[in-house]
């Protein structure tokens, strides 16, 4: 009965990611603790989060979505009458692959490779994220052998990469902005979090209290490729590749809640970006910056190799 307990949130989770396997946002949300993997052991699990990007939502009302509906309907779309609105339908489109409105969904897999270190995979559906943690305050030990008491700190600090294809997300108006414009964009993304937690129990038997800091550095290379847009009867050029990145800044929060094997843990990370100015077609410009939060829960198990 127990065990039974223990695999019924990783199949529902399974299940759930599944179901998402479109969603490809930046792999932005924190669960981890400040007390790394111990050595030998291995932690797996997964999440559910809700990505709500204040730039995105603003740069995507109803206006632009009924502007991606009419011009596609059009054999010639002329810049001239409507530059305006194939302005904004590039905004949309460039904001969706900075920060997109919507579900995603991870599962994830560490190892504890010596004492105070680990690392770890993470898929994203759509971004593949590796990344290492180093645990500079705090013990080592595991529940089995614990080397602190109750409500010990623990301090990590860790390096993330993530790389992905910044493809938008399968809804009727972006699939529309992205037939007229011809959208391409891939990112990766590199992550540094400062995190201190409190243990529940000694070393996190019962699981965790935890919070901290992020700088997160995004490396983007996009361009366009419209087919039917004129200006003075003559084709617009396209726009190649070209290269941008910005900063963001974040803090988090976390609970772990569980008893020594298997865990909830749900979370919030909230970041501030300056997304910076974008080349658009027809040597337009545009500027983008926000607040993005990314409420979760997941589920995390613990998975000890030797016996205490």
């Amino acid at each position: 009965m127990t065990r039974f307990s223990f695999l019924r949130p990783a199949q529902v989770l399974l299940a759930a990611a599944t179901l998402l396997t479109t969603a490809c946002s930046a792999p932005r949300l924190m669960t981890m603790s400040g007390k790394v993997t111990p050595k030998g052991e291995f932690k797996a699990g997964g999440n559910l989060a809700f990505n709500v990007p204040t730039s995105t939502i603003g740069k995507t009302g109803s206006a632009v979505r009924e502007a991606a509906e009419q011009l596609l309907t059009q054999d010639k779309v002329d810049y001239g009458t409507s530059g305006e609105l194939i302005d904004k339908l590039q905004t949309a489109a460039l904001a969706y692959a900075l920060d997109p409105v919507q579900p995603s969904s991870d599962l994830y897999v560490r190892y504890g490779v010596a004492n105070r270190v680990d690392v770890g995979y993470k898929y994203a559906f759509g971004s593949h994220v590796f990344d290492a943690m180093y645990q500079f305050l705090g013990s080592t030990g595991t529940p089995e052998r614990p080397g602190a008491a109750a409500g010990s700190m623990y301090g990590s600090i860790g390096l993330q990469f993530a790389t992905q294809r910044a493809k938008l997300p399968d809804l009727p108006f972006l699939d529309n902005i992205n037939e007229l414009l011809q959208f391409t964009a891939n990112r990766n993304d590199l992550m540094v979090p400062l995190v201190f937690s409190h243990s529940f129990g000694p070393e996190e038997q019962i699981g965790a209290i935890s919070y901290g800091v992020v700088y997160s550095h995004t490396f983007l290379r996009y361009g366009f490729q419209p087919r039917n847009i004129y200006s003075n009867n003559q084709l617009i050029p396209s726009l190649p590749l070209g290269k941008q990145d910005f900063s963001s800044y974040g803090a988090f929060f976390n609970v772990k809640l569980g008893y020594r094997y298997a865990y909830v843990v749900p979370a919030l990370s909230v970041y501030y970006q300056n997304y910076g100015q974008y080349q658009l077609l027809n040597n337009k410009t545009t500027k983008l910056s926000g607040v993005t939060f990314i409420p979760s829960i997941g589920v995390q198990f613990r998975i000890p190799t030797k016996r205490g």
